[in-house]
């Protein structure tokens, strides 16, 4: 069990037996009160995030939380369809688990799957993906009065602002995490 001064960002806990991952944990004391433990928690079934306050005599239980590498496959329907790296055993995650990491996955990307009571509930990207460039609109040299950047779309689908220099066709490097451009491949 898991008292409130051990309960960091990143920590995974049981809470309603549900896994959940504390977003951002932020301790307060006032004057004669107790203290109190503020947290932002997002459930790993079903990806929904929660505020939960715990008081100073609050204890949760770690949750068992098991990582995996896996490879995705394909989607179908609202479902995205991966199988696991070791046992070679398919599985699927709904689109409301996956949500916009959806938007850096294309077919064979690696992931780490959370497992919870042996059952994948969530997915992990690599930090850094490489992508090709489906449509950008022409650099026109010498329009640099803006910042240099033009918007291009992605086989993915996704959006994403590069420079001038990157045509339809090329490879870029993207960071999951904030879905920047990091550079050509």
């Amino acid at each position: 069990m898991l008292n409130i001064n051990e309960i960091k960002n990143g920590k995974n806990i049981l809470w309603n037996e549900e896994p959940f991952v504390v977003l951002s944990a932020q301790h307060s004391k006032t004057g004669r009160a107790g203290a109190v433990l503020r947290t932002k928690l997002k459930n790993l079934i079903t990806g929904a995030m929660i505020d939960k306050t715990f008081q100073g005599a609050d204890k949760v239980e770690e949750a068992d939380i098991s990582k995996s590498k896996a490879q995705y496959l394909y989607k179908e329907g609202d479902a995205y369809n991966f199988m696991d790296n070791s046992s070679y055993d398919q599985f699927s995650l709904s689109h409301d688990v996956i949500g916009d990491l959806a938007l850096w996955m294309i077919e064979g990307t690696e992931v780490t799957v959370s497992n919870f009571n042996s059952n994948p509930v969530n997915i992990e990207l690599p930090v850094k993906v490489t992508l090709t460039v489906t449509d950008a609109p022409p650099g026109i040299k010498g329009d640099t009065a803006s910042s240099g950047d033009k918007l291009v779309t992605l086989e993915t689908g996704a959006k994403v602002t590069t420079p001038l220099f990157v045509e339809t066709g090329d490879k870029i490097i993207v960071n999951t995490e904030t879905g920047t451009y990091v550079s050509r491949a």
